[in-house]
């Protein structure tokens, strides 16, 4: 915290103080409800996670690690293939945080308490959503890494080989194989330049050379963590498409024929290096049938998909604060700028989307911890990962902008983290498939397994209450809309995210925020822009509420 000269200077330049030092997690009162019935030595992780994320030195390796870019060397002294890529010491230091606190290995790791057993992904996303509140790059790569478990199950001998190192809680950045390191990471590498995200039109070649060991060629045009010890891919087999393991390194060491050709220049994410890579004679491990490498990956992408939504809303909830701060900082006309009647309405709107973001993704992550003991929790959660995906992602630019726009010139410069939180944003849209692809995947179910959205509705209209009833109709409407008309998806898929969120708000006992957000999401009229709060809403209760004043 700034001493009381400091104070004294920045009320005299009329600016706040720096976003830095403040508690993530004790200012966030969402999470304090969310892990109030946790153990003492969680809450306690979780408050040093707090500290650190908002932390001078913290946001300096942000910073650092996304000014100061990776660095592709193709080729060594002697001519020789080197492909490898240097990363800044920032985005190991970032790395090694964040693997130690188990981001990468803690849904798969033999439990330690109740909490870790019972709680494993809503724990999990509760560290994620503070984390990103720093620097979502480096998370990519540990999503991938910790997704990568789910598809390995269908290869056991392998999963046995691979998981002690995949579960080690010690990042190792040496260019070794896996044998000699002490933890590795896995990336994904799945989309090919005339594929996009269909992935039945990938064409990259595998032909089989022994009993679960592939010979691969081909190349993959966005491959995110490229140094990682291995990738997951998809490669034609016979006409269909099969699932691989491909190591980057071979045992002995040598390079097994995965080629960088150049890093992509990102708008956002750019601590995180994209390679484009081409490859022959690569082998890899298949993992699951030869023709089922789409219904192979889909875990993995389930669960990536649920950490893009998590990201999102931690991303929102920093940017949000930080503005939330810098009103509080500055003077107009002699009155606090957050006082001001038209800010604190702009304010409070936000807050409203952010809030049910939040409780939207915590909600997800508890139906995955339950999903096995109840048909309940496994429905929403098939329905809701593309929904609460759809709908993060695509708030999020918006709700970064506008937070940006309320602390003004201040915002829009790269000395803040906001500046970062809003190139990275779309980012988190477009890993492991955009709206459109969320959107067409929730009317697959629509289509195939209807059914699983009863258990849905009743949980919504029982926790949406008086009101619930009415919206589950609505809901209905737009379901059957979108089963005649597949470019209604995205209506019924928005809609589903605004009556999920809603209900979730009133269920954790929000109901005033969770009554302002439901009147002016779903049963007013169009609204393009924040602001549009009617004067039945207490601003500067939503906004001290959800953001509270720590100084």
């Amino acid at each position: 915290m700034a001493n009381r000269t400091d104070d004294d200077l920045f009320r005299a330049l009329n600016q706040p103080r720096p976003w830095s030092g403040f508690n993530a997690f004790h200012s966030d009162p969402l999470l304090g409800d969310l892990t109030r019935s946790m153990s003492g030595p969680v809450r306690e992780e979780l408050d040093s996670l707090g500290r650190y994320v908002t932390s001078p030195e913290a946001q300096e390796l942000a910073q650092m690690a996304n000014t100061i870019l990776p660095q592709l060397k193709t080729h060594g002294p002697a001519g020789e293939r080197l492909d490898t890529v240097i990363f800044h010491p920032a985005w190991h230091a970032l790395m090694r945080r964040s693997v130690a606190s188990g981001l990468s290995s803690s849904l798969w790791e033999t439990p330690r308490d109740a909490d870790s057993k019972s709680k494993a992904h809503k724990l999990r996303a509760v560290r994620l959503f503070l984390s990103a509140q720093l620097e979502c790059g480096h998370l990519e790569s540990l999503s991938a890494t910790s997704a990568s478990l789910a598809v390995l199950s269908a290869a056991p001998q392998l999963r046995a080989e691979w998981a002690p190192k995949l579960l080690s809680r010690k990042y190792d950045s040496t260019n070794r194989t896996e044998a000699q390191k002490s933890g590795v990471t896995i990336g994904l590498a799945v989309t090919e330049k005339q594929a996009g995200s269909d992935m039945r039109a990938v064409q990259s070649h595998a032909e089989r050379v022994g009993e679960g060991i592939y010979r691969l060629s081909g190349h993959k045009w966005f491959v995110s963590a490229p140094m990682s010890d291995a990738f997951v891919m998809l490669a034609e087999v016979d006409g269909a498409r099969g699932c691989f393991l491909v190591p980057r390194l071979l045992d002995e060491g040598h390079a097994n024929g995965l080629r960088f050709q150049r890093l992509k220049d990102k708008l956002g994410l750019r601590s995180n290096a994209t390679a484009e890579m081409e490859f022959s004679d690569s082998f890899g491990f298949l993992l699951g049938a030869p023709d089922a490498g789409v219904r192979t990956i889909v875990d993995m992408l389930t669960l990536m998909r649920l950490d893009a939504a998590v990201m999102s809303a931690g991303l929102m909830r920093a940017s949000l604060a930080e503005a939330v701060h810098a009103a509080r900082g500055r003077e107009v006309q002699g009155r606090a700028l957050v006082t001001q009647p038209l800010m604190l309405r702009v304010l409070a709107d936000l807050a409203l989307d952010v809030a049910a973001a939040g409780a939207l993704v915590f909600r997800l992550a508890e139906s995955f911890d339950r999903a096995r003991d109840s048909t309940e929790e496994a429905a929403y959660a098939r329905i809701m990962t593309p929904v609460a995906k759809y709908w993060c992602t695509k708030i999020a630019p918006g709700v970064i902008a506008e937070a940006m726009e309320a602390m003004g010139g201040n915002g829009f410069v790269e000395d803040r983290p906001i500046a970062r939180h809003y190139r990275d944003a779309p980012g988190l849209a477009l890993t492991d498939g955009g709206g459109n692809a969320m959107a067409l995947d929730l009317r697959r179910v629509v289509e195939h397994g209807g059914e699983l959205f009863d258990a849905v509705f009743r949980g919504i209209a029982r926790d949406l209450g008086s009101s619930g009833a009415k919206i589950v109709e609505l809901l209905k409407a737009a379901m059957a809309l979108s089963r005649s008309d597949e470019s209604a998806a995205r209506i019924f898929t928005e809609q589903l995210a605004l009556a999920a969120g809603a209900a979730e708000l009133y269920r954790l006992g929000a109901g005033r925020i969770a009554d302002a957000f439901l009147e002016t999401r779903l049963a007013a009229g169009w609204r393009s822009t924040y602001g549009m709060l009617d004067t039945r809403f207490d601003a500067s209760y939503i906004v001290d509420l959800l953001f509270p004043d720590m100084d």
